[in-house]
């Protein structure tokens, strides 16, 4: 298996697990579209790991929220790079309150970069997959697709939902050629993930030690965090697989927090 040749978008790629997918990609081959809210990092990017190669990369800019945008982004992939074969929807925020104390403001601005903009990069990638008859959607789900934690509700409600739209997905694209599928990390220790420490640890009264050695990691079997690595991995598992056999599936990636 292999992406040598294949196109490829990755929202939220200028960090994080978003550029270690791009980087996976492109080693491998791919062309790669950094598609991120901020142009001037996902040029650099771009520059640094096209220099890598062999596959390379392309900077978009692109607020996932916004149609528009989305629609800009996603030709100005087609039109640079050819097509698009692979959409890997990444891009995301996290904001953490009780359900009581939720502005209801950042619950829809939390659902509207996680769901809505994965609904919209879909909806702009699919006339291109369905016209070469084949494709693949990877959305970035969580353990939190499965499972729900306090303060985090407009967060599992959009990972729960990314469920429910790859899972539509796999039957409607299923004919025309397109899969979908759910990566489901546990906790990966990103700029993302780091902003939660302090938050929790005053939002449930403990230290941010506590946070991390029983909040975050304690039902994990070796209280490690996963790497932005291993989900690069998964991303590239699902991407390079060569048949459709494997569609409207979700894998989880957390040391064993969750099982399924």
């Amino acid at each position: 298996m292999n992406m040598t040749g294949k196109n490829c978008i990755v929202t939220g790629a200028a960090s994080g697990i978003g550029k270690a997918i791009a980087l996976k990609y492109i080693s491998d081959g791919a062309n790669v579209a950094i598609a991120d809210l901020k142009l001037d990092a996902a040029q650099a990017v771009a520059d640094e790991l096209t220099a890598m190669g062999p596959g390379r990369a392309i900077a978009v800019e692109m607020d996932v929220t916004d149609e528009d945008a989305v629609n800009a982004g996603v030709q100005k992939t087609v039109d640079d790079l050819g097509s698009v074969d692979v959409l890997v929807s990444n891009a995301g925020i996290q904001i953490v309150h009780r359900i009581e104390d939720f502005p209801f403001a950042e619950w829809k601005k939390m659902l509207a970069i996680h769901l809505d903009g994965a609904f919209l990069t879909t909806k702009a990638c699919l006339p291109h997959m369905y016209a070469q008859g084949s494709g693949t959607v990877i959305y970035m789900g969580s353990v939190h697709s499965k499972e729900a934690s306090p303060l985090k509700s407009a967060y599992v409600t959009a990972k729960h939902g990314l469920m429910g739209l790859s899972r539509t997905l796999a039957k409607e694209g299923g004919p025309k050629g397109v899969r979908s599928h759910v990566i489901c990390p546990g906790f990966v220790k990103t700029p993302l993930v780091e902003k939660q420490i302090p938050e929790q640890a005053r939002d449930l009264g403990i230290s941010e030690e506590e946070v991390v050695s029983k909040v975050m990691l304690g039902k994990t079997v070796d209280t490690e965090f996963t790497t932005i690595e291993d989900i690069a991995n998964l991303a590239w598992l699902f991407a390079a697989f060569p048949t459709n056999a494997l569609t409207g599936q979700s894998i989880v990636a957390s040391h064993g927090w969750v099982m399924n």
